[in-house]
């Protein structure tokens, strides 16, 4: 019992890290896309079409590329 609840556990956990859009396809992720921004700063704009991807195949994938912050797009783009 046990260790089928690791190899779920372990399979969940594969399948987050590699379902999120913008974390595999967006490219390098930037300093500015990882720094959240400052009081009185822009906010960061969010790449729409890797959310509708990352909700569509996986939602929990939007989780992974909103910490990482490619979910972000890059500066002057």
């Amino acid at each position: 019992m046990k260790k089928t609840i690791t190899k779920l556990l372990s399979m969940v956990l594969i399948m987050a890290s590699l379902s999120s859009c913008a974390t595999i396809f967006g490219g390098p992720v930037t300093e500015y896309q990882r720094t959240k921004p400052g009081p009185g700063e822009p906010q960061r704009k969010v790449r729409v079409g890797a959310l509708i991807a990352d909700i569509i195949l996986f939602w929990p994938g939007a989780i992974v590329d909103f910490a990482t912050g490619a979910i972000y797009k890059p500066e002057g783009k």
